[in-house]
């Protein structure tokens, strides 16, 4: 059997999530193996297949379809697996089933894990990445979901479009959940080292707080309003998953918004939220305790508020 020695990722899921993520992962050589793992294995094995012809005028890795076996040796476990929605399903049923499959996908990544960082796409992202954390044992620095880190990216891209400047000179961060509660943290969103304030009067555009509810309101609704339009999102996530991924596999120790488990950090513990951590190759190196405005701390004190109550409600699944 062909194999490339290096690094070695999986992903669970070989959906349409799973498989683009994996496009994105080969388009950009961030492995030298990548199994994908699926209950559907003929697709699993198309979508590898797929992929793998494409090697040739990008560069050569080792794709393949496999089982949970194959997440030994992994450097990072990304599981996108998850239940879509039915028409007058409630986010609760919803929630409860993806918590269940999760479950059975933690315990049968613990059967043969052996090392590597696990991160989370499946939503409730939030959520199912607590629930991981807690299922597997892990070091909560082990476990993150990818979150509000393309939230932040979404937001970055309105900011930017706004203000007419290249978005990789706009940063800023959402906070909270990947959900309603989400907020913008305005108070740390710069454009070339000036404030986003400062910015918008220096080159004399107007950016109010209508203006700025205005693009909270639109980050929040993105990935509706993509659903609306063409029934579903990947291609997004699976750019922001496979950058989180060049973080942990590079060891960049690079600051993303993720999900991860609070110890005390903003005064909170015990509960997953969206806040900016250094990114390396053992997962969180460290999470970012920033110097929030009130207004922002009761925000996140919300989501917290938020993520307890889901918690509390698939306790036992």
């Amino acid at each position: 059997m062909y194999k490339q020695e290096g690094t070695k990722v999986a992903i669970i899921g070989a959906g349409a999530v799973g498989s683009t993520t994996a496009f994105a992962i080969a388009m950009q050589q961030l492995c030298s193996e990548l199994v994908l793992i699926d209950v559907n294995k003929e697709k699993a094995l198309g979508e590898a297949l797929d992929i793998s012809h494409g090697l040739p005028f990008i560069g050569d890795m080792y794709i393949h379809s496999g089982d949970y076996s194959d997440v030994k040796d992994a450097d990072c476990i990304i599981i996108t697996a998850g239940i879509p929605r039915k028409e007058g399903e409630t986010r609760l049923d919803l929630a409860k089933k993806n918590v269940k499959l999760a479950h059975v996908i933690t315990d049968s990544i613990m059967e043969h894990y052996n090392k590597g960082v696990i991160m989370v796409i499946s939503n409730p992202c939030d959520l199912v990445t607590y629930k991981v954390a807690e299922w597997s044992g892990l070091p909560s620095n082990k476990i993150i979901g990818s979150g509000t880190n393309l939230d932040s990216a979404r937001f970055r891209v309105l900011i930017s479009r706004k203000l007419g400047v290249d978005v990789r000179n706009v940063h800023g961060y959402i906070l909270g959940e990947h959900g309603e509660t989400q907020f913008p943290a305005w108070s740390h969103t710069h454009v070339a080292g000036m404030s986003i304030d400062e910015y918008a009067d220096a080159i004399g555009v107007p950016f109010g707080e209508d203006v700025k509810a205005e693009i909270a309101q639109k980050t929040k609704s993105a990935g509706a309003e993509i659903i609306k339009l063409k029934g579903a999102t990947f291609n997004g996530i699976a750019v922001s998953a496979a950058t989180l991924l060049r973080s942990i596999t590079e060891d960049e120790h690079t600051i993303r918004t993720v999900s991860t488990r609070l110890n005390g950090e903003y005064g909170i513990s015990g509960v997953t939220l969206d806040v900016p951590a250094l990114l390396g190759a053992n997962g969180v190196d460290k999470i970012i305790d920033m110097r929030l405005t009130d207004e922002e701390y009761e925000l996140l004190k919300k989501s917290e508020a938020n993520m307890r109550e889901a918690i509390a409600s698939v306790e036992g699944l």
